[in-house]
């Protein structure tokens, strides 16, 4: 049995003042891929403590983004960004680990990834199309990979895109006219899927409506259960046929939340 759990922490430092290190020793996950990090190397290998393989790209943007990928599993290569020469904001929103697993010739490839919001109009929702752009080329290139057997993967992380109108509360007062709910944004998971990516979340959680995975701070948001579903784990064939089971751990009151967003943790079987 192989545990992964991915989250957005919003921040290392805040989440482990608000508990974080309890839910980690209660879940005992075997990976743990996290996004919006916000620190150095340093504080990250300091809350996490030892017996983890840690790979992290920290944002060239002091205070923002930042993914990690932390093992337990020995890992036999680490790949992070997406390309040299990257823009500040594409960076701290990708990294790749190649974990060895007893039993298998083959590594399984999990990645951390974290696509940022954007504004409608803006410079900013400009990037993060581009970033898009980018994060669907390498997909292509793992999918490739995948059949050919050279490896399997399971990719996770905070997308800020919904796919569908179950994965919002509020669908018709959102859909086309924020970021996170344009059909330009979807149209990319659309294109993931059609790939071969499979949406563990999805189709080992229901048919919705959710469960949703980030509300906001503000409000009654939480409370009334009034989130999105915009954090995911996709999986490549052969990795999602050993999975066994998805669950999000969401909070049982507003004051327990150690981040905005609850961790999505998928188990594979043999």
């Amino acid at each position: 049995m192989l545990s992964i759990a991915t989250v957005n922490v919003n921040g290392i430092r805040a989440a482990f003042k608000r508990g974080m290190d309890a839910w980690i020793r209660h879940r005992d996950p075997d990976v743990l891929l996290l996004q919006e990090v916000r620190a150095n190397d340093d504080i990250l290998a300091e809350h996490l403590g030892g017996g983890w393989h840690i790979a992290h790209q920290a944002s060239d943007i002091k205070g923002r983004a930042g993914v990690a990928v932390a093992s337990k599993l020995p890992a036999s290569a680490v790949r992070v960004g997406l390309g040299d020469g990257e823009p500040p904001v594409d960076t701290g929103r990708w990294v790749e680990m190649d974990l060895e697993l007893p039993g298998t010739a083959k590594p399984l490839t999990v990645v951390s990834v974290y696509v940022h919001s954007g504004t409608v109009g803006t410079e900013k929702m400009d990037a993060k199309f581009a970033h898009l752009e980018k994060v669907t080329a390498r997909l292509g290139e793992l999918a490739e990979q995948a059949r050919a057997g050279e490896r399997e993967v399971v990719v996770g992380g905070d997308l800020n895109i919904v796919h569908r109108e179950v994965d919002i509360k509020n669908w018709k007062g959102n859909h086309n006219k924020v970021s996170g709910v344009l059909d330009e944004e979807i149209a990319y998971l659309d294109k993931w899927f059609a790939d071969d990516w499979v949406d563990l979340g999805r189709r080992l959680g229901g048919d919705g409506p959710g469960p949703f995975t980030w509300w906001s701070w503000r409000g009654k948001a939480f409370d009334n259960d009034s989130g999105w579903r915009i954090d995911y784990q996709l999986a490549t064939p052969g990795a999602a046929r050993r999975a066994t089971a998805a669950v999000v751990d969401r909070a049982a009151a507003y004051d327990q939340r150690f981040s905005d967003h609850a961790p999505v943790v998928v188990t594979f079987g043999s």
